[in-house]
């Protein structure tokens, strides 16, 4: 099992951008997918972007398609997610996870970050 922590969250106004990073320890980094979700209080987690364990394939969430781009460096443990057009609508606190195999439903990710909050005000 991987660990996992985020950095990168903040406050921005709606518009503006932020750059969210995932760092992993752990061995076999490369054969993991990593996703990112985001949660708001009194609401499930929602999917937000994934990545497959080469980079090579990406998925996203629809409500933030063309404005979040997910990236990884496996050399590094690392994975990003650039959110650009940042709207009030995606204020919450964003959480990276990983599992073996790829999936849209937290239940399908077995590690997990502490989670780091992104506030978009208007």
């Amino acid at each position: 099992q991987l660990q996992l922590v985020e950095s990168g969250g903040g406050s921005v106004q709606s518009g503006g951008s932020l750059s969210l990073s995932c760092a992993a320890s752990g061995a076999s980094f490369d054969s993991y997918f990593v996703g990112w979700f985001r949660q708001t209080p009194n609401k499930a987690r929602e999917f937000v972007a994934a990545i497959s364990h080469t980079g090579h394939i990406t998925y996203y969430g629809d409500s933030v398609k063309g404005r979040f781009t997910i990236s990884r460096d496996n050399g590094n443990k690392m994975v990003y997610l650039d959110m650009n057009n940042l709207k009030p609508g995606d204020t919450a606190v964003y959480s990276c996870a990983a599992s073996r195999n790829f999936g849209r439903s937290d239940r399908d990710y077995n590690s997990w970050g502490q989670g780091t909050q992104v506030t978009v005000s208007s």
